[in-house]
């Protein structure tokens, strides 16, 4: 049931959640790319590593990459007329906050005697991680990849979850194509 959960919530990443993390080949013409189409075999709906990700989430998913790249006058046509192929992963890693906090404290008799109280609390939480990949058509080459990891949110409705995976899959795409080749 556990893994359901977080199959449900992976995507639900927290809006404080850090800064995605490009990269891409510099040598690639993104000015070249007008079409896409999904990988054949994208899909989150398989089990990897534990857990599955629902078809509700992989349509929201789809939806929001499809609009996001369709807003940058790209047009989702069939695989085989596509200049870019789209995949995308998704993961849930456990993760453990750890605070340490020493509280001093002294008495003064024939020299200084100082002491301290140690408390330590730890929080287990986790983190999804979506990646999107582009994938060059012709040569099969991934040319861009871009991904977001934050805290899962639980007990979201189904609007809210969609909220997060639009504004998540927007981040990630904010940099494709590449802004500034270097």
């Amino acid at each position: 049931m556990k893994n359901l959960l977080i199959a449900t919530a992976v995507l639900l990443l927290a809006a404080c959640a850090k800064t995605p993390d490009w990269d891409y080949d510099k040598s690639a013409n993104f000015s070249n790319y007008k079409t896409f189409a999904w990988m054949p075999s994208a899909s989150l709906t398989k089990n990897v590593n534990n857990y599955q990700i629902s078809g509700l989430m992989e349509k929201r998913v789809r939806e929001a990459v499809n609009n996001e790249l369709q807003k940058q006058n790209m047009q989702l046509v069939d695989v085989a007329q596509a200049d870019v192929l789209i995949n995308y992963h998704a993961s849930v890693d456990t993760k453990i906050d750890v605070d340490t906090v020493n509280i001093g404290y002294g008495a003064r008799w024939n020299y200084w005697n100082m002491g301290y109280n140690t408390q330590t609390t730890t929080r287990e939480y986790e983190v999804g991680t979506l990646i999107i990949d582009v994938i060059d058509s012709a040569s099969k080459q991934l040319i861009w990849r871009g991904a977001k990891e934050g805290r899962l949110k639980k007990n979201q409705t189904p609007a809210q979850r969609t909220q997060v995976v639009n504004e998540t899959v927007a981040n990630i795409l904010s940099n494709f194509p590449p802004k500034a080749q270097q």
